[in-house]
């Protein structure tokens, strides 16, 4: 077989949501026993990031790639970013930085530029790997972008890689989209599909067999593999996601954390590694908060427009009708919203404007330049609250992404966030707070105790990734994936 590195593949999906990002997972993984492998995305749409530990931001879905493949991420895997703030407007984080706040029309008025950006970051990443599996978005038959698609076309054309294309089958209708999506491709690019996948299939697959053998007959492209439909331990992408969050696992605790929706929330994932031990809301503002164990007010792309729908739906009101008699925690915008004000030079709302906080947290934020604080940290917990007294001085670990800065004479993690004066409200920056297992720990304990319960070690979790890889050696055909590849399997 051809040795000639590097070697490229491309996922690509009939819809968005139909599990491109999964599948690129998983073969990064499998992959990676042999071969030196990266993720790649050319541009990818989410309110969802990491950190690299250079303090470059890239969509979250190529950090666990990357950690699938066993290695660091870095911003050539996903080179563009685009991060919604409403009003037609993203923020367009390149090369892991950010360049501009950009419509939809004046983004793609530069997509040329941004077309050269990728073409850099798949050079140096050629360099270092000698497998780059990448992912498309959306669906691959949007026929109104060619012209300027980077992420499927684009990234087809420059690399000449062979596809494969993704169906989702809950969906219903997977055939026709397979099919429609090859018949809307363009000539060039219809050549370089390899191969199909059907996912999420639930029941017998003999049912299906029928149908693969007149696409197949159709197509002349081979169906590689039905996946069937599974929930792992992987985190979320984007905000999509939310919406399928009917997790019917039972949960080690019932405790009751309500998250509230924020309508430009970013980094949920901050808290799935929660949902496995307790039951995690998602409130939206106009809905009753009940009576929950514990709130979050999480991250948003933008704080100040949060802060004034949180205001405006009498959701502040509900949050401080609770304060004192449950945890209320705030990570990043929710934490700046917690405090007293927030001053904004004209950031991201008027200029010199005032906003009034929730007053639950004795700081003041202020947005006064348009620069983004972006890094992986490691602290150290300090005493003055009782949901994490039982870990001071033990480290934690996470990153930062936000604009502003907020003044703090009592903080909980080193010099980041701030602890209410009763203790029971606290504020942080660091995004992944709950991935760190002393934290949740500490968090749910302190919870449980007031219901007189006594909190048990968590059950140690088989390694998601190799749980994903093991899905897709069972029901792909691995073997002709090399082969459309050129490469030798392991032994």
């Amino acid at each position: 077989m051809a040795d000639t590195f590097p070697k490229y593949l491309l996922i690509l999906g009939t819809a968005s949501h139909v599990g491109k990002s999964a599948i690129v997972t998983g073969l990064c993984r499998i992959f990676s026993e042999k071969y030196r492998v990266a993720p790649f995305k050319a541009q990818n749409m989410s309110l969802n990031s990491w950190i690299t530990k250079d303090g470059k931001e890239i969509g979250i879905a190529q950090a666990i790639q990357a950690k699938a493949a066993r290695i660091d991420p870095t911003a050539d895997m996903n080179p563009v970013l685009l991060k919604p703030k409403g009003d037609r407007l993203s923020q367009v984080v390149v090369l892991g930085e950010p360049f501009a706040d950009r419509s939809a029309g004046s983004y793609y008025d530069s997509i040329h530029e941004m077309h050269d950006v990728l073409k850099g970051s798949l050079n140096r990443l050629g360099n270092d790997y000698e497998l780059i599996i990448m992912e498309g978005a959306g669906g691959a038959a949007e026929i109104n972008l060619y012209d300027r698609d980077i992420v499927n076309i684009g990234s087809a054309r420059l690399t000449q890689a062979p596809i494969i294309l993704v169906g989702d089958i809950e969906r219903g209708g997977v055939f026709a989209s397979l099919y429609g999506t090859i018949a809307l491709l363009p000539e060039d690019v219809r050549k370089q599909v390899k191969g199909f996948i059907i996912n999420k299939f639930r029941g017998d697959e003999a049912i299906l067999r029928p149908g693969i053998e007149k696409l197949e007959k159709l197509t002349a492209i081979p169906v590689l593999g039905v996946l069937p439909y599974s929930k792992l331990g992987i985190p979320s992408e984007d905000s999509v996601s939310i919406d399928d969050k009917t997790d019917s696992r039972e949960k080690q605790y019932d405790v009751d954390v309500a998250v509230i929706r924020l309508p430009h929330i970013s980094n949920f994932t901050d808290f799935e590694p929660l949902e496995r031990i307790a039951n995690v809301r998602y409130v939206d503002l106009d809905e009753s908060l009940g009576a929950p164990d514990a709130v979050i007010i999480p991250g948003t792309k933008n704080t100040i427009s949060d802060l004034l729908d949180l205001h405006s739906s009498g959701m502040s009101t509900q949050i401080k009708a609770l304060h004192g008699k449950i945890p209320v925690i705030g990570i990043c915008g929710g934490y700046q919203m917690l405090g007293k004000i927030i001053k904004d030079a004209g950031i991201e709302g008027d200029k010199d404007a005032v906003y009034e906080g929730l007053g639950l947290l004795d700081i003041e934020t202020v947005f006064d330049e348009y620069r983004k604080t972006t890094e992986q940290v490691t602290k150290r917990v300090n005493s003055g609250s009782p949901l994490f007294d039982s870990i001071c001085g033990e480290e934690v670990h996470g990153y930062e992404i936000h604009m502003g800065a907020s003044s703090s004479r009592s903080p909980v993690f080193g010099d980041d966030g701030c602890i209410g004066s009763d203790g029971m409200v606290v504020g942080t920056y660091l995004h992944g707070l709950f991935a760190n297992r002393n934290v949740r720990k500490a968090f749910i304990s302190y919870i449980i105790s007031k219901k007189g319960l006594q909190f048990e070690e968590e059950d140690i979790e088989s390694d998601p990734y190799e749980d994903l890889a093991d899905i897709l050696r069972t029901h792909l055909d691995l073997e002709q994936i090399y082969d459309i590849l050129s490469l030798e399997p392991p032994a």
